[in-house]
């Protein structure tokens, strides 16, 4: 097993830039070593958690009690399409480099930042997109009896911003399988630049930031229809965006501390440079409750809180 330190720095390791330090942490690069982690805090009596991209939790502010397992490393194979990646390895990284070996198709999802087993997960998506939609098998350990298995697509459960290992957390992913299509080089290369311009003009980039801090809410029919008069477009499954909710109900540029919520994306709760983990908790609290008093919808973290 890689070595385990003590006392690290959370906060560099997120995109959030917030939180305090793990009092144990180790660097995995296979399944075999998360076994050993998982194994030494067992042994040690200490809880564990597993971290990933670091681009969708909040670290408290006081750190985390706990071993750190901290998946690293681009690793993975392709074949004809076929990819089988570590599931601590980044998304756009994969996306890039299978692109220019000619297999695409997943281009929509380029500039979601993270790894690809947080995706998985918590079945990222972007532009009419998923993660779903490529997955073909998924790898995972069990870290209370020690199985590991393969879940076939359907066995994931996928839905919005939801899978089978949101609802049961002792499954860690450890190997994804992903099929893509062939396209020529230059095709996909034009797809990723546009996706991430688009990005760039509706989403905040490189901003302290967990990306999108709600899902986008189911609403009442009423909500819908406003919504779409409004915007001119049609609601998906029901749902209309949590950031024109948040504008709507007055808590675009909202601050708490060092919190804020965009002014050019309010569902993006950015660090200013001194947010606390709990400004960035009272913040959204201010935001869940004005977007409840005035539409009478519940909003919901995307974010984990860790």
């Amino acid at each position: 097993m890689q070595e385990v330190r003590e006392r690290v720095p959370l906060k560099p390791l997120t995109t959030f830039e917030i939180g305090g330090s793990a009092c144990f942490f180790v660097d995995v690069r296979s399944e075999g070593e998360i076994r050993e982690a998982i194994a030494w805090a067992k042994e040690k009596g200490v809880s564990f958690t597993v971290l990933g991209g670091g681009s969708n939790v909040l670290v408290p502010d006081d750190g985390l009690d706990a071993l750190v397992v901290h998946l690293v490393g681009n690793l993975y194979s392709a074949d004809n399409g076929t990819l089988d990646t570590w599931a601590g390895s980044d998304l756009l990284f994969l996306i890039q480099t299978l692109g220019a070996q000619g297999y695409g198709g997943w281009e929509k999802l380029a500039g979601i930042p993270g790894s690809i087993g947080g995706a998985v997960r918590g079945n990222a998506g972007a532009f009419g997109s998923e993660i779903k939609d490529f997955i073909e098998k998924v790898r995972a350990l069990n870290t209370e009896t020690g199985e590991t298995r393969e879940f076939t697509n359907a066995e994931c459960d996928f839905s919005y911003r939801h899978s089978f290992f949101k609802d049961h957390p002792e499954w860690i992913i450890t190997v994804v399988k992903v099929k893509l299509a062939q396209r020529r080089h230059g095709d996909i290369t034009k797809s990723i630049g546009d996706t991430i311009a688009e990005r760039e003009k509706r989403h905040l980039q490189n901003v302290r930031a967990a990306g999108s801090y709600f899902m986008n809410p189911q609403a009442p029919q009423n909500v819908i229809d406003t919504f779409e008069k409004e915007k001119g477009v049609k609601s998906r499954e029901g749902r209309v965006p949590a950031g024109w909710l948040i504008e709507k109900a007055g808590m675009r540029g909202a601050t708490v501390g060092g919190a804020v919520a965009s002014l050019q994306h309010p569902n993006y709760i950015v660090n200013q440079g001194t947010a606390t983990a709990e400004n960035v908790r009272q913040l959204a609290e201010k935001v869940k409750k004005a977007v409840l008093e005035k539409f009478d919808v519940e909003l919901q973290e995307e974010a984990a809180l860790l």
